[in-house]
């Protein structure tokens, strides 16, 4: 029998993509089907005096303009996780309203929403929908939202915090160690906000059956179950078995799709006011105003070192922007997402962060692929390579001094950081020395010297990375403040022809879920993978499950699986061993038969099927059927690890950063299909290299986006990558049955900081040692010019 486990094989949800067959959102049409749109606010804070809707009322093609004041204005969507400030006091929570009533937060807020016949109608008659606003001062920067006197978000508070955390050592010790450091390096910057941007705007369709008194939402979102949990429990309180939610192909989440958003609740709601399904689409420059972004942190950083270049201490403060309203994990993204990944691969006895996180008249920041892990890494791999030059020493040589020491996770215990995690298994140094092998490090410094002699400016730039993954387990979350469990659901029923069905809480939106998890059923089973079909993003078939974010599909959503795999080979030997009249300690599995050992008396998996569903002869006592449904909560996180490895080339006339070489070696546990691994880093590299060249969501001092179109924000482009170099090393997870360990948001994390220090190489003669990303031309060549 054909083995799958560790094979490239094609993905099988890729034929009906490539055809145009998939059906998303967008692509469903209901009978009398309805179009909204919506009235956006053009300032970031303002006062709403009056709206006036009659006009709009009276176009063609209208059926209803809905404002606050029509009934929504009660309901607001939730947030999904409680951080309390570090004093006690309580997360401050604002109501997000599903449509702007007295006051607008933020530029694109929505005023009303106005559904007609078609698109084009709901467009033409949002137009003559009147507001007036009395513009007020708004606030966008974190860091200046917290200064006396800057412009309120919410009135009810006498700032902008929503909490004050942190985490790590005492303070003062902290001070103390850094006071008396051989070497202080110390970094000042801002991680841009980013836009998400992915293939598939966000795109809803709420449908109201009077009949059933139900309502179904189909939605291209990453999951449905917390989704239903969120809309019902929630924002508009409705009972669960009353809503249906159906996601079926997603194009592209990146995290942006993860969120309960105002749409969602809004477009439920007013399905059963006028009792007709309602489509709304986002369009492109709806989705820069309105999707959440990432990222945001304006960061102050102090670490210092020995004489031999070892770290004693780490200092770090920081303003993370939460936006106008606190989206469904924002408050988890610089704190549990970021904060416990602060130590990364490093030996730090005495670590302190502070993070400070305030409301800014901004759409809402919420995690984007990698999640406060990127913003963890971009810290402590440019400050090290920083410490490393101003200390004359080789970046490698300063991180292989201060790695943590290898350990498997099974015969010695995991690593046990200074910020709550501890870490599962993990090689550090030998991911970094793969990579300086494909790199061929002395041969580019020798080439790196004779370059500069002749005026070309070439560098070399490392990121050794960890991240927190298989997001759980559920008592660790919920002591960290989430506000649900993160364990996943994995169903497999047997049919009677021993074909297999697999319903999964995990949710794909590109990863190749259809693909893989075939492959290791089939594999466990048996059987050929044409008789594994997977289902997952509909609420009615698949019991409650936690969706597809945090690299968490394999491990925690496969794991679960595994389980119901155990549970069918368990009660398939059961029947096995009555057919064959032996006890089933004498019963081996194998190549998808039971066999009696040492003999050649077997049975096949589909006779066993078949007679699970037609008992006529069959073990007293046992229940019929071959069906089991499993919940998977893991006793870890998963922490994969890697580096990564970046050489530019910096033109001396334009300050243009051209990527020359881009060498990737990960360790993500063991590898079900190493193409879909290869493409999972590729696709997280580019993302990571578009924040250290291209992308950054800028407003203006009154809150006006001025990178709101591609005119503006720059994306990567195919020119602007050279072919990734991709390698891995194997460390299994130890406390997981698959061994894994992710592999979506690794590309992402480690990149970026590649990158700029390999920038910070190229110019480090001239006396550069930061640059503020993105790493625009004109940036690079003000640095190099002063």
């Amino acid at each position: 029998m054909e083995k799958f486990i560790g094979k490239s094989v094609k993905r099988r949800e890729d034929a009906r993509f490539l055809k145009g067959a998939g059906k998303y959102t967008d692509d469903i049409k209901l009978p009398k089907m309805t179009q909204a749109a919506f009235v956006r606010s053009p300032y970031a804070h303002a006062k709403i005096l009056s709206v006036d809707t009659s006009e709009a009322e009276n176009a063609e093609g209208v059926v209803a303009v809905f404002t606050a004041q029509d009934g929504c204005g009660e309901y607001g969507v939730p947030c999904g996780w409680q951080v309390d400030f570090k004093n006690g006091e309580t997360m401050r929570e604002p109501q997000h309203p599903l449509l702007a009533k007295d006051k607008i937060r933020h530029l694109g807020e929505a005023v009303a929403i106005v559904i007609a016949e078609s698109l084009e109608l709901a467009r033409d008659a949002a137009e003559l929908v009147e507001v007036d606003y009395e513009e007020l001062p708004a606030v966008t920067d974190p860091k200046k939202a917290m200064e006396d006197g800057a412009p309120l978000v919410h009135e009810q508070w006498a700032d902008n915090a929503a909490f004050d955390w942190c985490i790590g050592n005492d303070r003062a010790e902290v001070e103390t160690a850094l006071a008396s450091a051989y070497h202080v390096t110390e970094l000042e910057y801002r991680n841009q906000r980013l836009a998400p941007n992915a293939m598939e705007p966000r795109s809803y369709i709420a449908d109201y059956d009077v009949n059933a008194d139900k309502w179904t939402l189909y939605t291209s979102t990453q999951n449905p179950h917390l989704i239903r949990l969120l809309l019902c429990a929630f924002a508009l309180g409705i009972p669960e078995h009353k809503v249906r939610v159906v996601s079926y192909d997603v194009g592209g989440g990146f995290g942006s799709k993860i969120y309960h958003y105002t749409e969602e609740a809004l477009l439920t709601w007013a399905s059963k006011e006028i009792g007709r399904p309602i489509k709304w689409t986002s369009d492109r420059s709806e989705a820069f105003l309105t999707d959440a972004h990432g990222r945001d942190h304006v960061v102050h950083s102090r670490m210092g070192f020995d004489k031999e270049g070892k770290i004693v201490a780490h200092l770090t403060d920081e303003y993370c922007g939460l936006g106008a309203y606190l989206s469904t994990f924002a408050p988890a993204v610089p704190t549990y997402l970021h904060g416990t990944l602060f130590q990364g691969v490093y030996t730090t006895p005495l670590i302190h962060l502070n993070v400070t996180a305030p409301f800014t008249h901004t759409v809402a920041v919420d995690a984007y692929r990698g999640a406060g892990r990127p913003e963890a890494t971009y810290l402590l791999e440019r400050i090290i390579s920083k410490g490393a030059q101003e200390m004359n020493m080789d970046p490698t040589e300063i991180r292989l001094k201060n790695f943590i020491p290898p350990f498997d996770g099974v015969e010695q215990p995991g690593y046990q950081t200074q910020v709550a995690l501890q870490y599962d298994s993990g090689n550090y140094h030998a991911v970094l020395k793969r990579g300086l092998e494909m790199l061929g490090y002395e041969d580019f410094r020798k080439e790196q010297k004779e370059a500069r002699e002749k005026g070309r400016l070439l560098g070399v730039g490392f990121s050794t990375y960890i991240e927190g993954c298989g997001i759980a387990p559920s008592a660790v979350v919920g002591a960290l403040g989430a506000r649900a469990g993160l364990y996943e659901v994995g169903q497999v029923r047997v049919q009677p022809t021993g074909k297999v069905s697999v319903y999964t809480g995990a949710h794909s939106h590109g990863q190749g879920h259809e693909t893989v998890f075939a492959q290791f059923v089939a594999d466990k089973l048996g059987i050929p993978m044409d008789d594994v079909e997977i289902e997952h993003g509909d609420t009615e078939q698949v019991a409650f499950g936690m969706g597809t974010y945090g690299s968490r599909s394999l491990a925690v959503g496969g794991s679960a699986i595994v389980k119901s795999i155990e549970k069918i080979l368990e009660k398939g030997a059961k029947i096995a061993a009555h057919k064959l009249e032996a006890a089933e300690g004498d019963l081996e599995y194998a190549e998808g038969k039971w066999t009696v050992k040492g003999t050649d008396k077997s049975v096949s998996f589909g006779d066993v099927s078949l007679t699970a569903y037609v008992p006529h002869d069959y073990p007293e006592g046992l229940e019929p059927g071959l069906d089991f449904s499993s919940f998977y909560d893991p006793s870890n996180f998963t922490y994969p690890f890697g580096t990564h490895i970046a050489v530019v080339e910096v033109d001396p006339d334009t300050g243009k950063v051209d990527l020359k070489r881009f060498v990737a070696c990960d360790d993500v546990g063991n590898v079900m299909n190493p193409m879909i691994v290869d493409g999972q880093i590729q696709g997280g590299v580019a993302q990571g290299v578009g924040q250290a060249l291209l992308e950054e969501v800028v407003y203006d001092e009154g809150g006006q986006m001025i990178t709101g179109s591609y005119m503006d924000y720059a994306m990567p482009r195919a020119d602007d990558l050279p072919m990734i170099e991709s390698d891995r090393t194997v460390t299994p997870c130890p406390h997981n049955p698959l061994g894994v360990k992710g592999a979506g948001e690794a590309g992402a994390i480690g990149s970026t900081p590649a990158v700029v220090n390999a920038v910070v190489d190229a110019l480090a003669h001239l006396g550069v040692s930061d640059l503020q990303m993105p790493l625009t031309p004109q940036r690079v060549w003000k640095a190099m010019q002063n």
